[in-house]
């Protein structure tokens, strides 16, 4: 049920579907974090999402095309898995860390991720959406022998945390 946009701009339409903020946090949940049941995202959210709002959001996403939801047979959760307009987003996502980078401050193990991604360019943001395909389409990434860009922000949040560690000690 797709709600028609309040004109025909093609950034109000945009914004009409991302331009919450509970909306983009589920979708950098699902992309970074792999969290893809309702559980998973509500102990897993950083800013402490209340259960109403994550319903409502994910209900959103999908009616809007983001994601998808496989109903659950009895005894088992939903999952959720990104579209391929969900996997473009990422750019987006990529974009708003650099701002955030250069404009806000924050602690340093939750820049890990958007300095790793402005860092790595438009390449490392191509892998990291053909590892989100092979996740949630099934489609293969090019090269199956490339690293994982998961486990390059994996190790780097790994890394940034031993620091943190280190300097509160």
């Amino acid at each position: 049920m797709e709600v028609a946009p309040r004109s025909g701009c093609a950034i109000n339409a945009a914004v009409e579907v991302l331009g919450d903020p509970w909306t983009m946090l589920v979708l950098r949940d699902i992309m970074f974090g792999n969290r893809r049941h309702f559980r998973e995202l509500v102990a897993g959210s950083e800013e402490g999402i209340a259960t109403n709002i994550l319903a409502s959001r994910l209900k959103r996403l999908v009616e809007g095309g983001l994601l998808t939801r496989d109903d659950a047979r009895r005894g088992q959760r939903a999952m959720y898995s990104l579209t391929e307009a969900g996997i473009q987003v990422l750019p987006i996502m990529a974009a708003l860390g650099t701002w955030g980078l250069a404009h806000r401050d924050g602690e340093q193990r939750l820049r890990v991720r958007a300095e790793l991604l402005r860092d790595g360019g438009p390449e490392l943001v191509d892998a990291m959406m053909d590892e989100l395909r092979e996740l949630h389409l099934g489609i293969p990434r090019p090269d199956a022998n490339a690293p994982r860009p998961s486990e390059q922000l994996a190790a780097a949040y790994e890394a940034a945390m031993r620091d943190a560690g280190r300097d509160s000690a």
